[in-house]
């Protein structure tokens, strides 16, 4: 893995390492080396299926927040669910970081959705923060659509937790699915069922989307907890 560690050292920028700092501050600054994500996808594109690919994909921990990245990049890309969902639970315990947790995307997941959801509970009964925040991601990604049922709703809300980045997850998720779901979601809101601090987090980031119409805004001001 010297390889991929000396090529990374050769395309950090130590401003744009500055602001990546100061965007994740679960990661120490000196495991951030300052690498755009174009050019991480682009090394995840090229390391994908290869020999050192493979190997990359078996080391864990890795020593820096890029080697992350790639990793989650990598793992989006495999085809096989099977093959995917094993690495992306070898890979959950290791991401210490919201952005690496919400980059990591993989695409087959999609396709797959009933065979998920069993993984999707196991993950959101974890106590591991950003294992919970990709539950819930997924949740947001691929169940808010034409087959979206208010238990996956259910599922989100019945999580108990003050950890930031799992209650943001949390706002995030229900302020897409009153987007994609108003008359299923409203009632969450209107029955008080997520703490305080979530609710009304669901509610700003509801009134800064596009998606919601200025009427639903106005309605949503209502119910701000004081």
């Amino acid at each position: 893995m010297d390889n991929i560690i000396s090529r990374l050292t050769l395309l950090r920028e130590e401003s744009y390492q500055k602001f990546q700092s100061s965007l994740i501050p679960t990661v120490d600054p000196s495991a951030i080396l300052g690498v755009r994500t174009p050019k991480l996808r682009k090394i995840a594109k090229e390391l994908f299926g290869t020999e050192m690919g493979k190997a990359f994909l078996n080391e864990l921990p890795h020593s820096c927040f890029e080697e992350n990245q790639i990793h989650g990049f990598m793992i989006s890309e495999i085809k096989n669910f099977e093959e995917c969902l094993i690495q992306t639970e070898r890979f959950l315990p290791y991401i210490d970081n919201w952005a690496t947790c919400d980059q990591t995307a993989p695409k087959v997941f999609s396709k797959h959705k009933q065979e998920l959801l069993p993984a999707i509970d196991r993950w959101l009964d974890s106590d591991h923060t950003y294992t919970v925040r990709f539950a819930i991601g997924m949740l947001m990604r691929h169940y808010l659509d034409a087959d979206y049922q208010t238990e996956y709703t259910d599922r989100v809300c019945a999580v108990g937790s003050d950890d930031y980045y799992i209650r943001m997850e949390q706002a995030w998720y229900m302020a897409t699915a009153l987007a994609k779901q108003w008359d299923s979601v409203i009632p969450y809101l209107e029955k008080r069922i997520l703490p305080k601090w979530t609710h009304n987090k669901t509610i700003r980031k509801a009134k800064e989307s596009y998606r919601i119409t200025t009427e639903q805004k106005d309605y949503l001001s209502g119910l701000v907890i004081q």
